[in-house]
């Protein structure tokens, strides 16, 4: 399977503007996955909810559109982060897409920073999405820092994680190493670059997107500082043995009379 993420670095509030430089990156790329930073088309650095809630959508909106076009030109399923509308919440989302056809949506369960002023916590459970010979989960930036989320996704079979991310701290790209390695599955961590300074923030953005394999090994990476698309094959059956060696089995042997 050829999996592979895309780096960008979005204009505040400028979707349109953000697909373009989207579908310019994606230009002459075939993939069977591809997976595009958090909150990709409108940035990040709110200042109101009020702000938030005007950029946001529901799942069959232009951010959708667009991720259906670009997985008809690249023959990709597709993961990206958005504002996802219900009702009168909002929530910081990662929507998957294939064809003409929205495979579903995840929202954001650990809001980060200023985050918890903006959107709602998530309230959906964890899915493995079987698509394309594919078993695929979503997860969003800071859901990395929390173990549980990894290892419930692949307790529930998943394969490849997609996780989608606008990462201002130095330490996820190293943790999904173990992440990975714990659980034995591999994980496409799209992240994005630049700078956004509005109201009293001001935050940088790390890049150094990654796909990282089941045994942590770093199979592709991304600068600090460019846009870029990077795609690799890999062998997708690789994150269903969970053995160690001959002895033990990362499932198999779990204590949980011991957890709490």
């Amino acid at each position: 399977m050829i999996v592979g993420f895309i780096q960008n670095s979005p204009r505040f509030g400028e979707k349109q503007e953000n697909f373009s430089q989207i579908a310019t990156l994606a230009k002459g790329i075939i993939a069977d996955l591809l997976v595009l930073p958090e909150l990709f088309a409108t940035g990040y650095t709110f200042t109101s909810k009020e702000e938030a809630h005007q950029l946001a959508e529901t799942p069959d909106g232009i951010t959708a559109g667009f991720l259906k076009q670009l997985s008809a030109e690249t023959g990709a399923i597709m993961v990206g982060g958005f504002i996802e509308q219900e009702g009168d919440q909002i929530f910081n989302s990662a929507i998957m897409v294939f064809g003409d056809n929205v495979i579903g949506t995840y929202r954001k369960i650990h809001l980060f920073n200023k985050e918890k002023l903006w959107f709602s916590a998530g309230n959906k459970q964890f899915e493995v999405h079987h698509v394309n010979g594919m078993k695929i989960g979503m997860m969003i930036c800071f859901d990395w820092i929390f173990p549980e989320v990894t290892r419930t996704l692949a307790l529930k079979g998943v394969q490849i994680i997609a996780h989608p991310s606008n990462l201002i701290m130095p330490y996820c790209q190293s943790a999904m190493v173990t992440r990975c390695l714990e659980n034995r599955v591999f994980a496409i961590t799209a992240n994005r670059i630049g700078r956004e300074t509005r109201g009293d923030d001001d935050f940088t953005f790390t890049g150094s997107s990654q796909i990282t394999c089941v045994n942590g090994n770093i199979l592709s990476a991304a600068t600090t500082e460019k846009l870029c698309v990077n795609t690799i094959d890999i062998d997708i059956h690789h994150a269903d043995n969970k053995s160690v060696n001959q002895y033990n089995d990362l499932f198999k042997d779990r204590r949980i009379d011991f957890y709490l």
